[in-house]
């Protein structure tokens, strides 16, 4: 059974093998450095196959205790994913046989298996040795997938690091990725309706928001695009490949400095120009996915003109005429949508596309707004869920329950949808009324 080893070598000698199999093992000591993970929050090897160490009070962190009250705190004593061998996942995935295969990137491979214990069915990602992802992704990856519980995140199942492999076990998600449902459809494959599309952004939102707001500390996620937002059975969307995911600012610090990682297209242009990360890098590569949604394009399409290669730029000049916004559908909705949702969609995705990290809202209000507009026939001009909370459940029985409270919560949501339309149509030319009373007062 295999906990996590020590990564620094793939190529010990048997005899050190042997030497070290009684010691504890630890963890790499410039993994929270380079990813900002205090240590009170590192995985700890599973207590029935290392030796009981004597109890040590962690250091408190001054930061943690100024955090907002309705933030989730990570309990760092739960690690809930199970440790599991190279033998146990070569037999769930009939030894990795071709006919398993269910995905491939530059990480390794994803293959569809069945635990032989329980008979549940999962997806084993199986990480390239030479690929992509290394050993700190990985530990990463485990970390933040332990420790972060939300039903809009993939449920992590386990692990395995037997040897220089790397495997880690999900929950399976039977409809694949957003773009095996979105982006360069066979002939035969019917497209996504419009009120599917706008679920799985609220859904991609919802996850998000969990990371921004709930999460204590907060998480960037850094790496959300279409092919990292898997689908279950009923197209509820869930967040995908935690690998490059950091932990956000804390206390009176604004950012968090890193290397540029990522996918071009998606990333935010102040974090590709100075590698300052924070919650809005994240906001912007939303809107690109949702721009993704609304016009079945690709984030970078090479196939296409020069012009339109580049989704976000290709968009731009149609962000500031709203009488242009149906040009931005996909063809392949065929005008199956109601007008006014799909400006509003435009109108929150050119929001989140702002040059200027500021001005991008915020994932809550994207939450709220996006509510507003529905994700079926029957609640197109109704919310369908409350405002975002730490207990969905509690705040929709207490709207039910309250009249004039649910008119409140419909109202802010109608308020922030048309907000954000107004704004979008409205900026440029606020930002030169801006600068113009600045020159005068000159």
């Amino acid at each position: 059974m295999s906990c996590f080893s020590c990564f620094s070598s793939h190529e010990k000698k048997a005899s050190n093998k042997r030497s070290n199999s009684g010691r504890k093992e630890q963890l790499p000591t410039n993994l929270s450095q380079e990813h900002n993970v205090p240590p009170a929050q590192q995985p700890r090897p599973p207590p029935d196959e290392v030796p009981k160490p004597k109890p040590t009070p962690p250091a408190e962190d001054p930061a943690a205790n100024t955090s907002s009250a309705n933030k989730e705190p990570v309990n760092h004593n739960n690690i809930a994913a199970q440790t599991f061998t190279f033998r146990e996942l070569a037999t769930a995935t009939k030894n990795f046989r071709q006919e398993c295969l269910i995905g491939e990137g530059g990480f390794g491979r994803v293959y569809k298996g069945k635990l032989d214990k329980t008979a549940q069915v999962v997806a084993v990602k199986q990480l390239d040795r030479n690929g992509l992802q290394g050993n700190r992704e990985f530990l990463v990856e485990v970390l933040m997938l332990s420790l972060l519980h939300h039903e809009h995140l993939v449920n992590l199942i386990g692990y395995c690091a037997d040897g220089d492999q790397r495997l880690l076990v999900y929950e399976y998600m039977p409809l694949g990725s957003v773009e095996d449902h979105l982006l360069d459809l066979p002939e035969d494959q019917k497209p996504l309706d419009w009120f599917k599309r706008l679920r799985i952004a609220l859904g991609a939102a919802k996850g998000l928001e969990y990371l921004h707001d709930k999460a204590n500390p907060p998480v960037i996620y850094r790496d959300l695009k279409s092919s990292n937002i898997l689908l279950d059975a009923d197209f509820n969307a869930k967040l995908s490949d935690f690998g490059l995911a950091k932990l956000g600012p804390i206390g009176d610090k604004t950012h968090v400095s890193s290397r540029v990682m990522g996918t071009y297209g998606y990333c935010a242009p102040e974090y590709q120009r100075t590698g300052q990360l924070t919650v809005k890098s994240d906001v912007y590569s939303f809107g690109v996915v949702l721009l993704e949604l609304i016009t079945g394009r690709r984030a970078i399409d090479t196939t296409l003109t020069t012009r339109e290669q580049n989704l976000v730029s290709w968009a731009q000049p149609v962000f500031k005429d709203p009488n242009r916004y149906p040009e931005l559908a996909d063809p392949l909705l065929q005008g199956n949508f109601p007008m006014r949702a799909l400006n509003q969609a435009v109108a929150i995705a050119a929001m989140c596309l702002h040059e200027e990290a500021p001005v991008r809202p915020l994932m809550s209000d994207v939450v709220s707004a996006l509510s507003f507009l529905g994700t079926g026939p029957d609640t197109a001009t109704s919310p369908i869920s409350s405002l975002p909370s730490p207990s969905p459940d509690k705040t929709m029985s207490v709207v039910n329950e309250d009249p004039q409270l649910e008119d409140s919560v419909t109202e802010r949501q109608r308020a922030v949808a048309e907000a954000m339309e107004w704004g979008s149509s409205s900026r440029h030319n606020g930002v030169e009324a801006l600068r113009c009373g600045s020159t005068s007062s000159l």
